[in-house]
């Protein structure tokens, strides 16, 4: 086998394990962070509301991007976490700072997506109860 071809196998390989590591962080999360199984429950409803009320195409891109902005923060907020309780076990303000500041993170997100869900959907739950 040549040398490039061994590099592309090994590249595939690493590829796939990267996804693998991704994925087994995913679970992790989902097995022991409350707040995303919260947020994941939300999106449920969410997207079951999309679906029953129609929403547009671009509504859904909207929701899509903010309720992964919610879940994609929430993991950096967790890493964060963790990062630093492995760093600094016992209490530290410099610590508490960090931490503090991850959370507002995902506060601003988790505000920024209800705001854009009461503009996708307040329309059209008023159009839903004016037809009827």
């Amino acid at each position: 086998m040549k040398t490039s071809e061994n590099n592309t196998i090994l590249n595939i390989k690493k590829r796939a394990d990267s996804f693998k590591n991704a994925f087994h962080g995913f679970k992790t999360m989902v097995g022991s962070e409350p707040n995303l199984k919260i947020h994941l429950a939300i999106l449920i409803i969410v997207t079951a509301a999309g679906l029953a009320l129609k929403i547009s195409v671009f509504s859904w891109m909207a929701i899509i991007l903010v309720s992964g902005m919610v879940l994609v923060s929430e993991c950096f907020n967790t890493a964060l976490e963790y990062l630093s309780d492995a760093v600094m076990p016992e209490y530290s303000p410099d610590i508490k700072k960090v931490k503090d500041i991850a959370a507002a993170g995902v506060l601003i997100s988790a505000v920024l997506s209800v705001i854009t869900g009461l503009l996708v959907f307040v329309p059209e739950i008023i159009k839903l109860l004016h037809f009827r």
